[in-house]
């Protein structure tokens, strides 16, 4: 998290470069204490590969400027309306709307920049924009929040909620696992292991934190408990129950972990697909 943080430290202007709100308010939600999973699963992926993690610094961070960026924009009074993201007020509620807005599509321009114009090879490069683009656009990440909003008002069945959250979290989080594989051309075989090992711990981190909104403490969390079940959000728990729900964390996890046994040789990528399952927040 360290190499992450310092990396991250260096590429966002200092807080009073003009235009100076843009850049305070960039830096409030980029530096709020997130956990990293997707940067660490990309540099551990790297390191599991065989290769040094700082090659793939710059792939790490543009992941993580998207991911933050939407967080921002989740947070909006036309979003999910929240106040308060790990434990500090939301960004609109410290910065204004407007504001908020054009520091989410800061972090994801500026991300794009980053890996377009990183110190790889150029088909290298071309192919990683092209990828991030969909994880995060309408066929991944955004696609799955417009599922989410029209899931308000009907009642989801499990393969619907499965189709809502691989889109909306493991699309993303299955790029960060095989970002690296494309990165260091590894070949079709580490891609196609990397690419599954993401998307099922994708889907097992969104059951997780299905469950922890039920169980879990607005004060270790970060944000507030039970808005899920306010909200009247399709959840697993809400679908499957808890029980049921956590087996099927365990089995995802499991699964993930023997998709990658040929390629996970300090079994960092173990060790990451088991903390999503034991975490608090």
């Amino acid at each position: 998290m360290v190499l992450i943080n310092e990396y991250l430290e260096r590429l966002i202007p200092a807080e009073d470069a003009t235009p100076e709100p843009i850049y305070r308010a960039m830096r409030y939600s980029l530096f709020a204490g997130g956990k990293r999973l997707r940067p660490i699963l990309t540099l551990a992926a790297t390191e599991s590969l065989g290769e040094n993690a700082e090659i793939a610094l710059p792939l790490a961070a543009a992941i993580e400027m998207i991911h933050t960026y939407s967080l921002i924009h989740d947070d909006l009074p036309s979003m999910d309306n929240d106040d308060f993201r790990r434990g500090k007020p939301t960004n609109h509620r410290v910065f204004g709307e407007g504001i908020a807005i054009l520091a989410g599509d800061a972090l994801l321009t500026s991300a794009m920049e980053l890996l377009v114009t990183a110190p790889y090879e150029p088909v290298v490069r071309c192919r990683l924009a092209a990828m991030l683009a969909s994880a995060a656009g309408t066929r991944g990440m955004i696609g799955g929040q417009v599922l989410d909003i029209g899931s308000e008002t009907k009642t989801l069945d499990r393969v619907d909620l499965e189709k809502l959250h691989a889109m909306k979290t493991a699309a993303l989080i299955g790029f960060a696992a095989v970002g690296p594989a494309i990165l260091l051309q590894s070949g079709e075989e580490a891609e196609r292991a990397l690419g599954q090992y993401g998307q099922l711990i994708g889907l097992a981190f969104q059951i997780v934190d299905d469950i922890l909104d039920v169980e879990g403490k607005t004060e270790i969390l970060g944000k507030t408990a039970g808005k899920d079940q306010s909200s009247h959000k399709a959840t697993y728990p809400s679908l499957l129950g808890l029980d049921e729900s956590k087996r099927l964390a365990l089995d995802l996890v499991n699964t993930a972990i023997s998709s990658v046994g040929g390629f996970d040789h300090y079994s960092y990528l173990e060790q990451l697909a088991g903390h999503i399952l034991q975490r608090e927040k």
